[in-house]
Formats: C-alpha cells, structure tokens, sequence
C-alpha cells in the first residue's frame, strides 16, 4: 500500500536511482572533464567560447571554460563549483581538480560494478586523501628566494600565454604581491587593491603595473589645471548637492521673488560647503556620485579641481593611496580626514581621457592592460589574476612541490603501499584513488604528443630507483622528457596541490553520496547521459 502512495506521489517525477543514477553523473562529470582536458600543461590546447551575440573568447583557463559554458546538468554544476572554489582559494589548479575528480568517479563506477558498495569506497577515499596530504608535506620544499618563487608563478602561467608575456606578467605579479606585504584585507586583498584597466593600442608586453589609480574620467570643468604636481585631497562618499525632498509635495509659488529665493537659497548652500571644503585648503575633491551644475564655478572659483562619478572600491583605492578618509557630507569633512597627493595628470589616449592619481603611502595600484583586440587583453587580463593570485599567497605559504606531475605520480605510488596496510574493502578503494592521481602525468603527456602509458611507466620507474629524488622526478610537459622538476625549474605551490586534492576528492563524494536523482516533469526535460557510459 505504501508503495501505491510513493508511486502516486511521484507521478509528476522522472526518478533516476541506484547504480543507474550513478551512471550517469559519472558520465556527466566526464563529459565535463573531456572539454577541458586538453587545456593542462603548457602545450595544452585553446577553448573557444561563443555566445548567445556571436562573440568568441580564446582561452586557455579551465575555470573561464567551465564557467563561461551553457551547463544544465545539476551533476556538473556541482562539480563546476568545485572548480571555482578552487580558483577562489588558490587561483590555480582549476583543470586538476576537475579531471581527477572525473577520473576518481570513474574508479568508483568500476569498484561498484565489482560489487563494492559506495559508502566503502567513500571511507576508502577519505583515508586516501589523508595519507595524500601527509605525504604532500613530507616533500615539500621551501621557495627560498624570488628566483624559485619566479619559476613558481611562471609555471602556473605555462600553456596560457607565450613565453616573453608570461616572464613579463610574472614580475609585474611579484613586485604587486610585495608592495601588499602587511597589508590587511583576507583572501581578496590582490583583487581589491589593484584595479585592472584595458587600453586600446600597443602589444600585450606594453602591460604595466603603475602605483597610482588610473581612471577612464576628466575634471567636470576643464577651465581648471589638467596637471597638478601635489596637494591635498577630499573624498566624499556620497554628493555634492543640495538634498531633495523625500515626499511627495507641490508648492505653488504666486510671487517670482519666493522663486529667486529658493534659487538663492540653495545656492548660498552650495556656497558655504564650497567654502568649508576652500577654508581646508583643499586642493583635488573626489565625490562618488553627482556635483550640482551650480557648484561648478564655485568650485573652480576656489581653486579645487573636481571629479565625480566614481566607484566605490576607486574610491577605497584612492583613500589608501593618499591617506584620506572617506566622508559622506561636506560639513563633516575636518582636517583629519584630509589625505595628500603626490601628482595628478590627465593623458588622451585613443580618443578617451584618462586620470592618473598618485599617492604616497602605496597600498593600491592599477594594472594597465594592452593589447591588439579586447580578446588578448582579456587573456592577459585573466593571466595576471593568475600569476598575482599565486605570488600573493607564497607570501604567506611558501612551501612549493614539483610539477609536471611528479608529486600525482609520488603519491600514486606511496598509496599503493599504503592500502596494503588495509584489511578491508577499503583497500580497493585507496589503489582506485592511486590510479585517478596518475590522470595528471598521462594528461600532460597526452597533450604534449607523446604516449601517455609509456610516460607515466618510464616516471613510475624513475621515481622508484631514485630514492632520494625520486618524488621531484616529473614530465617535462614541453617536451614529453621524464626529468628531474628541480633542476628544470618547474614548481606548484603546496596551497594548489594540497586544494585540488582535496577539492576533487570532497566533489567526488558528494556525487557518490547520491543515490536518486529527481527530475520534476514540469522544469527542464531529464538529461539523457546513457550514450557515454553503459549501464552494465
């Protein structure tokens, strides 16, 4: 009878379940693994991206692909947070993550075809990921000078951009990451503190790093000095103008004098804030929205040049750099909250007028992009994130691991050892685990033109008769040699390595936790994933 009223209650249901239900998230998560596979390593292959307006972005990042992409599967949006979680927290390994999340539900789908029940293989995964980690540190090493931290956060940039920009980008990134040591503001801090703007004109290795902010604005009166060599500076966090009405009101006026004198009377309003702000010897006002058209000539009269319209994380930029204090109306502005600027300029370029704003005390800078297209600024744009994200966080986390997949390869090997030590099912679950690590050195190979069994048996071996070196012993994805990473300068930072692990294995569970999958008749049709992986 209970059955009867379960079924009745789902008549409006597609219901997927058991084996079937994780069937076809596997096959989500490797469809969604395929399409961003070819971008690892630095001869990893470019991803188009067309909108819905017929216009195309060229990139290499995996996270731009994944996120950029039209995905309808709730499988794969799952695992396509997963992927931003990663770019958030470490600004690299977003393509790891992915496929060997991918490549551990696939192991999982094998175990449970064997008859090995998930919630084993999830314990089983789980006690992998901790070895992993423990072992993660045991190879670690320290950056100890820029020259290592360099190579570090040129290796991220590998395969996104060509050689000559990528060693460019990386010391604009490292000297921005230095000039923020100390500097309070969490995770986002480097996002925050440096604004990015694209000029039209010039190649990609004209980009440069400026400590000042510069703004696509001109003074609203042009009568007053384009240049200025210093002074001092108001911000106001709100307008310059004389407040309204909130209500909804009609005053009807008889006399054209009662009319002159609300116009007067605003105006000596006007007046006297421009006065307070004259009596400050101010010399440069930044306002965040509007300036009455009345307050123009007096402004210019008192001798303070003026913009407005301005954002708010400008406005924390600029109040960082000169030292100023953020008000919201005139009257309270004191002498206190007065900051100093060091020079002030404004330069046409490309038919649009820019300001340059520089301060004394650091803290905020601008990134000028530049480029032929909007695309390849973009892409520049999208790797200086990248190189400033890791080169920030080795600030704080300097430990680095080799790359080329030699410390995947290492802990594939050490986990095999270790699952020996396991008396249950468990143990298949851990050399599933091992299995799915090696995904990143077949990849890298693959991608580079060589074959990816015969690399990664050559690496396993290399790795095992070197005992000393053997963990920093990897595939120079350039050139498809098992090499040793140290010697070639390619390193991950420990934060990457130690995240996308760690990021792969919690989305694989998940996935692996669920059991029936819920489609309501109404929304959108039950994605049909059977072709990719059969059900037997």
């Amino acid at each position: 009878m209970a059955d009867v009223e379960h079924e009745v209650a789902l008549e409006d249901t597609d219901r997927i379940h058991g084996r079937t239900a994780l069937v076809r998230n596997v096959a989500a998560a490797v469809s969604l693994s395929n399409a961003i596979r070819s971008t690892l390593g630095p001869r990893g292959l470019d991803k188009m991206l067309v909108n819905d307006a017929g216009e195309a972005t060229v990139t290499n990042d995996g996270v731009t692909v994944l996120e950029t992409a039209r995905v309808e599967h709730p499988t794969a949006n799952l695992l396509i947070a997963s992927s931003s979680s990663q770019d958030k927290s470490a600004r690299d390994g977003t393509t790891t993550t992915v496929i060997l999340m991918a490549e551990m539900l696939q192991n999982s789908l094998e175990l449970v075809r064997s008859g090995v029940h998930p919630s084993l293989i999830i314990n089983g995964y789980r006690i992998a990921n901790e070895e992993a980690l423990r072992e993660l540190d045991s190879i670690a090493r320290i950056a100890t000078d820029k020259n290592m931290k360099r190579s570090v956060v040129r290796t991220s940039l590998q395969g996104k951009i060509d050689h000559l920009l990528s060693s460019h980008l990386t010391e604009l990134a490292l000297d921005a990451a230095e000039a923020l040591v100390g500097e309070e503001g969490g995770n986002d801090l480097e996002r925050l503190r440096i604004k990015r703007i694209q000029i039209s004109g010039g190649k990609a290795l004209d980009s440069e790093l400026v400590p000042a902010l510069v703004l696509a604005k001109t003074r609203i009166d042009r009568n007053t000095p384009r240049f200025s060599d210093g002074g001092n500076i108001a911000i106001l966090d709100g307008a310059l103008e004389n407040q309204k009405l909130e209500l909804e009101a009609q005053i009807e006026v008889n006399d054209l004098g009662v009319l002159k004198e609300f116009h007067e009377r605003d105006n000596n309003h006007l007046q006297d804030m421009v006065d307070h702000l004259h009596d400050l010897k101010i010399d440069l006002l930044i306002v965040r929205d509007g300036i009455a058209d009345d307050a123009v000539p007096m402004l210019s009269r008192a001798g303070i040049t003026a913009y407005r319209r301005f954002e708010r994380e400008d406005l924390e930029r600029l109040s960082r750099l000169t030292g100023t204090n953020m008000i919201r109306k005139v009257g309270r502005i004191t002498k206190e909250d007065i900051g100093s600027y060091s020079s002030r300029s404004e330069e046409n370029i490309g038919s649009v007028n820019y300001t340059k704003i520089e301060g004394t005390l650091g803290g905020a800078m601008t990134m000028i992009l530049r480029g032929s297209t909007p695309e390849l600024r973009d892409e520049v744009g999208r790797s200086f994130d990248d190189a400033l994200g890791v080169s920030y966080r080795l600030i704080t986390e300097n430990r680095i691991l080799p790359g080329g997949g030699a410390t995947q390869t290492h802990l594939a090997r050490k986990l095999r050892h270790f699952s020996t030590t396991q008396s249950g099912r468990e143990q298949m679950a851990i050399e599933a685990y091992a299995a799915a690590l090696e995904i990143v050195p077949r990849t890298l190979a693959e991608n580079a033109g060589h074959d990816p069994i015969d690399t990664l048996l050559t690496l396993s071996a290399a790795q095992s008769k070197n005992v000393e070196e053997g963990p920093w012993i990897g595939v120079n994805g350039n050139t498809g040699e098992v090499t040793n990473m140290y010697e070639e300068g390619i390193f991950d930072p420990i934060f990457v390595a130690r995240h996308a692990i760690t990021g792969a294995t919690e989305a694989a569970i998940s996935v692996l936790r669920i059991d029936d999958v819920l489609w309501a008749k109404q929304g959108p049709e039950t994605p049909d994933w059977s072709n990719q992986i059969d059900d037997n």
